[in-house]
C-alpha cells in the first residue's frame, strides 16, 4: 500500500464527508493505493456516524472509536499502529489542511530519501492572537531541538515513512514534538514543505491558549528525559555534588572566621548565631538530596526494559 492517512478528529461531522471526498479525489488522480483512518477522539456530535456511513461506501476508510477525549497525541499513536502504507500523512480534519498537498509529500519521501517532511502554513488565516505565540513557541523549540530548518512543528500535515511511525511513541501531548521524537531516535532526513492554509470552514478550534503553556512544559520535559533519561546522575549527581562542596566550604568558612576572632582577641559570635552557617547547612542538606536522587534514578534506570532499546537501521 502506498499511503496511509491518519486523521485525527473531535467534533467535526460537517467537514468530514468533504475531506474524505477531497482526499479520494487526489488518489485516484494519482493512481495511489491507500487507506484513510478516522481517529474519533471522544466526539460528542455525530462523528461517528459519518465515519461509520463513509466506511460502508469505501473500503478505504477504517475508523478508530475512543470511549471518551483522550487527546491528539493517543489518537495519532493509535492510527499510527494501525496504518500499513509506505508513506504514512497525518492532516487536521476541519479542512485546513488540503489534501492537494498529498502527492508532493509523497514524493519527497519515496524520491528525495527523507524521513519525515513537516508542513509550513507559511501564510496563515489565524488571529494574531494565535500566530505571535505560534512563533514564539517554533523559535524555541529550533533552538532546544537542533532542528533549525523547521518553521511549524504543531502543523498538522506532515508525511513519516513507515518506520519513523512505528519507532516512535507519540504520548500526552508531544504531538507537537515528533520532529523532535523522529530525530531522537535516529532518523535525521527531516524536511520542510511550505503548504496552504485554509479559513476554517466548519466549526470552532478546539484549542486554547493553554496549549502554549503545556508545550513548553513538554518541551522542556522531552529536552530532559533526551538528554538525562537513561543518565540521571550525570545532571542530579552533577548538581548534588557542587551544592555539597559550596556548602561544605561556606561552612568551613564561617569556621575559619571565628577561629581567627578567637585567636586575635576580637569579639565573635556562635556559629549557630550566623545565618551563613544555616545557608551553607541547607545548601549541603540540598545537594544531597540531589545526588540521592541521581543515584536512585540511575538504579531506575537500570532496572528499566528500554535501557537497551536501539535503533538498528540495518543488519547483514
Amino acid at each position: 500500500m502506498d499511503i496511509s492517512i491518519v486523521i485525527p478528529l473531535y467534533n467535526e461531522e460537517e467537514s468530514l464527508p468533504e475531506l474524505y471526498a477531497w482526499i479520494q479525489r487526489v488518489m485516484n488522480a494519482n493512481r495511489f493505493t491507500y487507506e484513510v483512518i478516522f481517529v474519533n477522539d471522544g466526539s460528542t456530535d455525530h462523528s461517528w456516524q459519518v465515519i461509520e456511513e463513509l466506511g460502508r461506501a469505501s473500503e478505504h476508510v477504517k475508523g478508530i472509536k475512543f470511549r471518551r477525549n483522550y487527546g491528539k497525541s493517543p489518537a495519532l499513536y493509535c492510527g499510527f499502529e494501525k496504518a500499513q502504507g509506505d508513506v504514512v500523512i497525518t492532516m487536521d480534519a476541519d479542512l485546513q489542511d488540503s489534501p492537494d498537498e498529498i502527492p508532493e509529500l509523497y514524493r519527497m519521501i519515496t524520491q528525495d530519501g527523507y524521513d519525515l517532511v513537516s508542513g509550513w502554513k507559511q501564510k496563515r488565516y489565524d488571529p494574531l492572537s494565535k500566530t505571535i505565540p505560534t512563533k514564539l513557541f517554533n523559535a524555541t523549540a529550533r533552538a532546544v531541538s537542533g532542528i533549525h530548518n523547521l518553521h511549524d512543528f504543531n502543523c498538522g500535515l506532515k508525511a513519516y515513512r513507515r518506520e519513523v511511525v512505528k519507532n516512535i511513541e507519540v504520548y500526552g501531548e508531544m504531538h507537537r514534538y515528533i520532529p523532535y521524537l523522529a530525530k531522537n531516535a535516529g532518523f535525521n532526513r527531516i524536511a520542510e514543505k511550505v503548504v496552504h492554509h485554509q479559513a476554517r470552514k466548519y466549526g470552532k478550534t478546539k484549542f486554547g491558549l493553554n496549549r502554549f503553556v503545556n508545550g513548553y512544559l513538554d518541551l522542556i520535559t522531552l529536552w530532559f528525559l533526551s538528554t538525562f533519561g537513561v543518565k540521571p546522575m550525570h545532571i542530579f549527581g552533577f548538581l548534588g555534588s557542587i551544592m555539597f562542596v559550596l556548602g561544605l566550604v561556606a561552612v568551613v568558612v564561617v569556621g575559619a572566621n571565628k577561629l581567627y576572632d578567637m585567636y586575635h582577641g576580637n569579639p565573635y559570635r556562635l556559629i549557630t548565631e550566623s545565618p551563613y552557617f544555616y545557608l551553607a547547612l541547607t545548601t549541603m542538606i540540598l545537594g544531597t538530596q540531589l545526588f540521592l536522587a541521581g543515584f536512585i534514578g540511575e538504579l531506575i534506570a537500570r532496572n528499566s526494559p528500554e535501557r537497551n532499546k536501539y535503533q538498528i537501521e540495518k543488519e547483514i
